[in-house]
This record gives C-alpha cells, sequence and structure tokens, in this order.
C-alpha cells in the first residue's frame, strides 16, 4: 500500500469518485475506495468519518469562509451585496474544481440520502449566512431573508455552473443570478 504517497486525501476524494460514478454510492465500500487509491481503510477513516463525507467534508471550511467574508465586509456594504461578495468568494475557490463539483453533484442527485445531506448543508450554511448578518446589527428578519434568498442564488448558479457547457466563471454566474432575482422582484 501506497500510505507514503502524498494527498491521500485527495487520492481517496477521487477514487470515491470515479467508484461513485461507476457503481452507485450504495454499491460502493469503503474497501474499495481505499484499494482504489492504494490506501488502507485506516487511512480512509483517518481523513473521513464514512463514505457519505468523502462529498461532505468541505463544508465547515465553506462555512467559515463566508462568515468571515461577510463580517470583513466595509461597514458601508449592503446585507445583500456582503452576502453575494461572499458567496463569490466561495465560488472564485469552487471554480478550480468544476470537474470534481460536476461528478459530485451528479452522485448526490442520484441518490436521495444524499439529496437530504445537501439540503441540510445549505439550510447550515443559510442560519451561518444570517448569523453573520446579524452580529453586522442587520436585523433578525432582514438577516434570514437576505441569508436564505444568497443561498437561492448559490444553488441556482452552482447549477447553471456545472451543467453549461461554456466557461463562465461561477463567480460571474452568481452576480447574473442576483441580477435576475432583483429583475424578477422589481417587476421586470
Amino acid at each position: 500500500m501506497g500510505r507514503w504517497q502524498p494527498n491521500a486525501r485527495g487520492r481517496l476524494e477521487q477514487a470515491a469518485l470515479e467508484l461513485y460514478g461507476e457503481r452507485g454510492f450504495e454499491q460502493t465500500t469503503v474497501a474499495e475506495i481505499a484499494k482504489r487509491a492504494g490506501l488502507t481503510e485506516r487511512t480512509f477513516f483517518r481523513h473521513f468519518a464514512d463514505k457519505r463525507e468523502v462529498l461532505f467534508a468541505g463544508g465547515v471550511m465553506l462555512e467559515d469562509l463566508l462568515v468571515r467574508a461577510i463580517a470583513d465586509a466595509p461597514d458601508s456594504t449592503t446585507p445583500i451585496e456582503a452576502t453575494i461578495a461572499a458567496l463569490e468568494g466561495a465560488g472564485a475557490l469552487l471554480q478550480e474544481r468544476r470537474e470534481r463539483s460536476r461528478q459530485r453533484q451528479a452522485v448526490i442527485d442520484a441518490n436521495a440520502e444524499l439529496r437530504e445531506r445537501e439540503l441540510i448543508k445549505l439550510a447550515t450554511l443559510a442560519s451561518a449566512l444570517a448569523g453573520a448578518l446579524r452580529r453586522r446589527g442587520v436585523t433578525d428578519l432582514a438577516a434570514s431573508l437576505t441569508a436564505e434568498a444568497g443561498i437561492a442564488i448559490f444553488k441556482v448558479a452552482f447549477e447553471r455552473w456545472i451543467k453549461e457547457t461554456n466557461e463562465k466563471e461561477l463567480p460571474q454566474i452568481i452576480r447574473e443570478s442576483l441580477d435576475e432575482l432583483k429583475a424578477v422582484t422589481a417587476g421586470k
């Protein structure tokens, strides 16, 4: 086994995505993932609690990034602009992982349990965004509405980004989605 080779976590992620795509999430075992990555099951469990975590492991990092970006936004920034700027920053990080994002989403879309987990993750992100906005002095209602709208914008933009064949960047699609929402709410 190649335990001494670098990037064990990345190799496990790649092996899992390949196997999930080939065999399906339910039919893939941790042992098969570890074997494909050239590692042991023990090494797998040092990096991930279970095989679902391969798909959701970055959630805490993403939440921290979004909350920090809202906290660091200039005081004059509106709540929606602070939220969108935070989401655009996250989108810029995902930009480098477009193909992995496509593979990941295909696995999630094919499994009801994983779709539910993804919705829980998005709800958690919305709650974290709302909390960050409240700490900036935004009222409870405005913080909740802004955070939920931001997550809806991100979700729609992300879906467009992984499905479109053109090479628009995710932050650009997030901004376009915000503009579209503004147009819809203005009655245009």
